[in-house]
């Protein structure tokens, strides 16, 4: 109070008594007060006023269109201000084509808007049908343009505007498109039932039939009933993949295929005469003074053409079933619509187009995520930030489904994505954190159930989903001071280190403290949890092992890291090595290059332990010397792995950032690091529930895989010469044949660590723990995952084989 009185006697606050002063004066003279006032007088206000400005009425327009269903005002007060809007200043031209474009941007770009963006178009046609002409012109334009293009989401979004338009056509409107789409899907299953382009244009038939229904059409619910019968016999056809991308494969249920779900979905609110509750009717007039509504006698129009060619663009992405996930299927209330639930599907693939689309933008992205109640029924959603405790009080047959649930399920449905999500799994991340900030109240206990959820399904779930858990946990943990509730998981501790929720919170772990550092890390945790990071883990270096003298060659190995230190001239490094070399004969060792690279590697680790860039500049500089280990001795090769993995064996995760870029380097090739992993060091099994171990193996898998992708795409651009096509062809059935041999290797190693393990098993199954029981199931794990991948990358270079040879003939 003593603050805004010292405020007071500044000029402002001077200023505002005048101004009270003044204004009393008026009042008890009933006028002006410049009669009682010199115009001279020093108190006069002679600053001067504002000038008015008016937007221009596209300005207007586009923000109204920009933040529609956004504000606090009612959706269809909105619509109607632009439509009036709209229709008066409809002749300039530049207004036009900007709020139509705007419109037509709008719907694959916001896909939460389509239903109140077509009502603008739609209540704009009594008065003025010029309107609904050309925005039908242009959307058709656009849709063909997505169809030859293969661009399969805008396409879909292209055809929910025209169905949330079906009012405006003559005769059957979007139903003719999608009876043509049907055809070409059953084209296509018939030609192959692995076919992934058939599933999706079944999809999008099946996602555009709620929004024609709940649009002002009426009568169309014969034409939708005929369709689905048809659609049941592709929709409920098993695909081949569909056990590859279950994310719970060791469930005892099963979860159902998205595409199955979707047509029990509409079956089911086909009997309850297609109430689809949560889509919003805001095209809905006032009835006219005659009593009609001025929509049901408004033009029509004919419905424009957009012809399905007899051979369809897959597009540039191959296409996989999908299986149905949620993060909050099992809980005494329900906070997210069931899969029973047609409401189920339409949320979340709202949802997912948006996420996908927004990738370049997650601030943007999670404030849709926040506000999706704004976007669908008044009464689809409870209030936001209603805890859940509270949610056993709400009465009768209100909704308890919270607004946040179906936005962090949808956004976990595609981190957890098989066989890969659209985008980097950083992108998904950073959705969760910037919607944790923007609403921590009502977002927070949300990941905190989901996380449980998670974790509770740990044993039957993925293993690559587990991983993808893993890191997204501890990446999301960092962003708010790796606070977590670990004394719920506190007798988990106890479990074998190869239990997968063992296994998990080791892993975790790790990547908290490759996140920051270990005293901070041990710093968040409980007592039971302290024994898992070892005092090792907190040195700012790990010990050189060749400063102990009882190290062998330990003598060799200070010289060596000096002469590094030094960059001495290859050959007195070369002299050193010659020594160990000898020694090594001289004891009996088979392969002497085993440790001289160990000595020399584990130099370079120690010298280039300050950081990741300090390692790289040392490998640099002996890379010569490094590459020409690989072609004397492949056991040498994978002796450098060994070598950098023991210097880092407390950190691993900096140990195999290291063998990452010495593959880069081609130092190191992809088979000896599969070798090294699998084989060499897989200690009967134990070793693949290692986080570190996988993150190795995946993502030399991922470099080898991708570099066949760069090729097919190289080879498919436009306009290359012949002998280049040629010699790509020949560079593609090579290394083709590379991943097929990787591939091959990592299976037969899984299958004899799995028959190694079960046999032993059985020799001493009198006397077996649970800990060697465990065992069986991480080769197993392995083998699906790895199965997938090869099985999905066989899969798109064989459509892009396909491809090339259609385009040929």
């Amino acid at each position: 109070m003593g603050d805004y009185e010292n405020r007071g006697r500044g000029g402002r606050g001077y200023n505002n008594r005048k101004r009270r002063y003044r204004g009393e004066l008026r009042k008890e003279t009933g006028g002006p007060i410049s009669g009682l006032i010199s115009q001279d007088d020093d108190d006069y206000d002679r600053r001067p006023q504002r000038r008015r400005y008016e937007e221009p009425p596209v300005v207007k327009i586009r923000k109204q269109l920009l933040s529609i269903a956004e504000s606090l005002k009612k959706p269809e007060d909105e619509i109607r201000s632009i439509s009036q809007a709209l229709i008066e200043n409809y002749d300039d031209e530049e207004l036009r084509n900007n709020v139509l474009d705007l419109i037509l941007q709008l719907t694959v770009e916001q896909p939460f808007k389509i239903p109140f963006v077509a009502a603008v178009i739609l209540v704009s046609n009594p008065q003025k049908p010029e309107i609904a002409k050309e925005a039908l012109v242009r959307a058709a334009s656009d849709a063909r343009k997505y169809l030859e293009d293969g661009s399969w989401r805008q396409f879909k979004l292209s055809l929910r505007f025209l169905g949330c338009l079906q009012g405006l056509f003559e005769g059957d409107g979007v139903f003719t498109v999608l009876e043509e789409l049907f055809s070409r899907a059953i084209d296509l299953q018939t030609a192959s039932s692995d076919d992934g382009l058939g599933l999706e244009l079944v999809k999008i038939i099946l996602l555009t039939i709620p929004y024609i229904l709940s649009s002002s059409a009426l009568g169309f619910e014969q034409q939708a009933a005929s369709l689905l019968e048809k659609t049941d016999i592709i929709a409920s056809t098993p695909h081949a993949l569909e056990a590859l991308v279950d994310p719970y494969p060791e469930a005892e249920r099963p979860r159902e295929p998205v595409l199955s779900l979707l047509q029990k979905q509409l079956q089911t609110e086909a009997g309850r005469d297609w109430e689809l509750a949560c889509i919003p009717r805001v095209w809905k007039l006032p009835l006219g003074e005659d009593g009609q509504d001025p929509l049901a006698t408004a033009t029509k129009h004919a419905f424009p053409e957009i012809p399905i060619p007899k051979s369809v663009n897959p597009g540039p992405k191959s296409l996989f079933p999908e299986v149905f996930f949620s993060a909050y299927a099992d809980q005494e209330v329900e906070t997210v619509p069931p899969s029973t639930e047609i409401a189920s599907s339409l949320l979340r693939d709202a949802l997912i187009d948006t996420i996908n689309i927004l990738d370049f933008n997650r601030n943007a992205t999670a404030r849709f995520l926040i506000d999706i109640d704004c976007y669908f029924s008044t009464d689809t959603f409870i209030k936001r930030a209603t805890p859940f405790d509270r949610l056993k009080e709400v009465a009768g047959d209100k909704s308890t489904w919270k607004p946040e649930d179906v936005a962090v399920d949808a956004v976990f449905s595609q981190l957890f994505q098989l066989p890969t999500p659209e985008h980097k799994l950083v992108y998904y991340h950073s959705v969760l954190t910037e919607a944790c900030k923007i609403a921590p109240a009502a977002i927070a206990p949300s990941l905190g159930r989901a996380i449980r959820f998670l974790y509770r399904n740990l044993d039957s779930m993925d293993m690559e989903l587990s991983f993808r858990f893993m890191d997204w946990f501890s990446h999301h943990l960092s962003n708010f001071g790796f606070t977590w509730k670990w004394t719920e998981w506190s007798d988990d501790v106890e479990l074998p280190d190869i239990h997968p929720k063992k296994a998990f919170i080791i892993g975790a772990l790790e990547k908290e403290i490759r996140l920051s550092f270990a005293q901070r890390i041990r710093g968040t945790l409980p007592e039971p949890y302290q024994p898992l990071i070892a005092e090792a883990k907190e040195k700012d270096a790990p010990d050189f092992k060749y400063s102990f003298d009882e190290t062998p060659f330990a003598l060799e190995g200070k010289e060596i890291i000096s002469l590094l230190r030094k960059k001495a001239p290859e050959v007195e490094i070369q002299g050193v090595l010659n020594l160990i070399q000898e020694k090594a004969m001289g004891v009996g060792i088979a392969d002497p290059l085993i440790p001289s690279t160990d000595a020399y590697v584990t130099s370079i680790c120690a010298i280039g332990s300050k950081s990741l860039s300090h390692v790289l500049s040392c490998i640099e500089r002996c890379k010569e010397r490094l590459l020409a280990i690989g072609p004397q001795s492949e056991t040498a090769r994978r002796q450098i792995i060994s070598s950098a993995m023991d210097y880092w064996k407390d950190q691993p995760g900096v140990g195999v950032n290291i063998i990452d870029k010495l593959l880069n380097y081609t130092i190191l090739t992809p088979m000896s690091v599969i070798e090294w992993a699998l084989i060499d060091h897989n200690d009967q099994g134990r070793n693949l529930a290692k986080s570190h171990i996988y993150e190795m193996v995946s993502t030399t898998v991922f470099k080898v895989t991708n570099r066949v992708r760069q090729i097919v795409a190289a080879r498919d651009q436009e306009g290359l010469p012949d002998d280049q096509v040629n010699m790509l062809n020949e560079t593609l059935v090579r290394e083709r044949e590379e991943q097929k041999i990787m591939f091959k290797v990592i299976e037969d190693s899984l299958i004899n660590c799995a028959h190694g393990t079960k046999d032993e098993i059985m020799e001493n199954s009198n006397s077996v723990s649970v800990d060697e029981r465990l065992l069986r199931k991480w080769p197993e794990r392995w083998l699906k995952v790895f199965r997938r991948k090869f099985a999905v990358e066989e899969a798109v270079i064989g459509d892009a084989v396909r491809v090339q040879v259609k385009a040929e003939d």
